[in-house]
C-alpha cells in the first residue's frame, strides 16, 4: 500500500434546507483496502458516495481522491474510478454489448472487444450480450452494472449493494472476483451493503453511519468483539438502534 490514502474526507457536510443528510464526517481509506460504508436507510451513505463521485456538491468539507481535490479536479480523477449500483439503470433499448461499448469508449478503454470478452466470461454475462438491457432480470442487470464498473480497471471502485438480487452461488463468485481484482490491481474498494456476511468477508474496515454522522468505526472482527456480538448482523442492529457497546453486551 502507498503512504497516501486513496480516499480522504474531512468534515464533510451536505444540507438540504433543515435536513442534515451528511453532518460533519471525516474518514480515510488506505490504498488497496476494502472499506464498508454502512447504515440504515437515510443514514447518509448514498449522499456521501454521490459527493465522492462529484455528482453532489458538499455544503462544507473537503474530499481528496488519489491525491486530487474533488470536485475541483474531477476531470483528472473520474477516468481513474468507477461506480456500480443495481439501482441505476443503463439505457434500456441498447444491448448489453452496446451499453458496455459506449462506456468503454467514454473511459478511453483500449482493445474494447477483448475487454468485453474478458468481463463477459468472468461475470458470466456473455450469453446475453446481444439482448436489450431492459429485457434482463434484476440479477443479470446487477452483473452488467459491475462489468461497466470494471471496464476501465479503476483505482477506486465505489459499490452500492454489489450482490443485490443475485443468487448465493453467483453472489459468492462476484465477491471472489472483487477480491481477486483488488489483490491483483491494488485498487481501493468502498462499498455500501446490507449484507453483513459480505462485509465480514470482503472488508478490512467499517464505517457506521446514523443520521448523517459516523457512530462507529473499526475492522469487522474488532466491532464484533467491542459490541459483544456473534457477527456484524447483530452489530449493525445495535448501532442502528442507538445502543452502546455495554448495552449491546448486556
Amino acid at each position: 500500500m502507498s503512504e497516501r490514502p486513496a480516499i480522504e474526507v474531512e468534515n464533510l457536510r451536505k444540507y438540504y434546507s433543515s435536513v442534515r443528510a451528511v453532518d460533519g464526517i471525516s474518514f480515510v481509506v488506505a490504498t488497496g483496502a476494502t472499506c464498508a460504508l454502512l447504515g440504515g436507510n437515510g443514514a447518509g451513505k448514498t449522499t456521501t458516495i454521490a459527493m465522492l463521485l462529484g455528482l453532489l456538491l458538499p455544503s462544507h468539507g473537503r474530499i481528496h481522491l488519489l491525491g486530487e481535490e474533488m470536485p475541483r479536479h474531477r476531470q483528472r480523477v473520474l477516468p481513474r474510478l468507477n461506480f456500480s449500483s443495481p439501482y441505476l439503470d443503463l439505457p434500456q433499448r441498447l444491448t448489453v454489448a452496446e451499453n458496455l461499448t459506449v462506456y468503454a469508449r467514454l473511459y478511453g478503454v483500449g482493445h474494447v472487444p477483448e475487454r468485453l470478452a474478458t468481463l463477459g466470461r468472468d461475470l458470466d454475462i456473455d450469453a446475453f450480450f446481444k439482448r436489450p438491457y431492459g429485457s434482463l432480470s434484476a440479477g443479470q442487470k446487477t452483473r452488467v452494472a459491475l462489468a461497466k464498473a470494471l471496464l476501465n480497471e479503476p483505482e477506486i471502485l465505489l459499490l452500492d449493494e454489489p450482490t443485490a438480487s443475485l443468487d448465493p452461488d453467483t453472489a459468492d463468485r462476484i465477491r471472489s472476483i472483487l477480491t481477486d481484482y483488488r489483490d491483483r490491481s491494488g485498487a481501493t474498494l468502498l462499498l455500501a451493503s446490507h449484507n453483513m456476511g459480505e462485509v465480514e468477508r470482503l472488508c478490512d474496515h467499517v464505517i457506521m453511519l446514523r443520521a448523517g454522522r459516523i457512530v462507529a468505526t473499526g475492522a469487522p472482527r474488532e466491532l464484533i468483539q467491542r459490541f459483544g456480538r456473534k457477527d456484524m448482523e447483530q452489530v449493525f442492529l445495535d448501532i442502528a438502534r442507538g445502543l452502546q457497546p455495554g448495552e449491546a453486551a448486556a
